[in-house]
């Protein structure tokens, strides 16, 4: 039996996504948001919904620019003030330690020392209620190797992703592998 809770932003579960920018003045500034995700394969594109009070949507609009770092389970607590504090009044890379790297494609800033980074240029900006989605089409993906499977491509068990549960306001870890994609599901007919 289901039971039904109402028209909410539910999507289980949402990435954490740190949204990279520079402000007008160059200082570097991340911000942390779950909704988002890719939205086109060609061309590559992410997209990110923010709400025009952050700090960040200014500066998006502003430099046509930003980047996508996804942080790895070791840098929750940072994860999580990223999303809590805003650039406006304070500097996060200070605050936490962590190290901003300026884009070689774009004018945004990445942190350092997550493993996997985007780089977006600004394709389409669309106006939805209370948020504007930001499309920006990915330029460049740069993986630490650390994280990478002896064939180039990223190893999640490696990785360790966050992801955030809505409903109870919590961050998650991934768990074990249930099934290879295309192809635990051949058998039904």
């Amino acid at each position: 039996m289901k039971k039904s809770i109402g028209a909410q932003t539910i999507v289980y579960p949402a990435p954490i996504l740190i949204v990279g920018t520079y402000d007008k003045s160059g200082k570097p500034n991340v911000m942390t948001a779950a909704w988002g995700g890719i939205c086109s394969s060609k061309p590559p594109c992410v997209t990110v919904s923010l709400r025009k009070a952050t700090y960040s949507y200014g500066s998006i609009v502003e430099n046509k620019a930003y980047t996508i770092s996804i942080p790895s389970e070791k840098y929750v607590r940072e994860s999580d003030y990223f999303g809590m504090a805003s650039g406006k009044t304070e500097d996060k890379f200070s605050a936490t330690g962590l190290t901003p790297v300026e884009s070689d494609l774009v004018k945004a800033p990445y942190v350092k020392e997550f493993p996997l980074i985007l780089e977006c240029k600004l394709l389409h900006t669309f106006e939805i209620g209370l948020h504007t989605q930001f499309i920006g089409e990915i330029l460049d993906v740069k993986v630490d190797v650390a994280v990478m499977d002896a064939n180039g491509n990223i190893d999640i068990e490696k990785f360790k992703p966050i992801i955030f549960a809505l409903s109870s306001k919590t961050y998650h870890g991934i768990g074990e592998k249930i099934g290879d994609a295309w192809s635990i599901g051949k058998d039904i007919k």
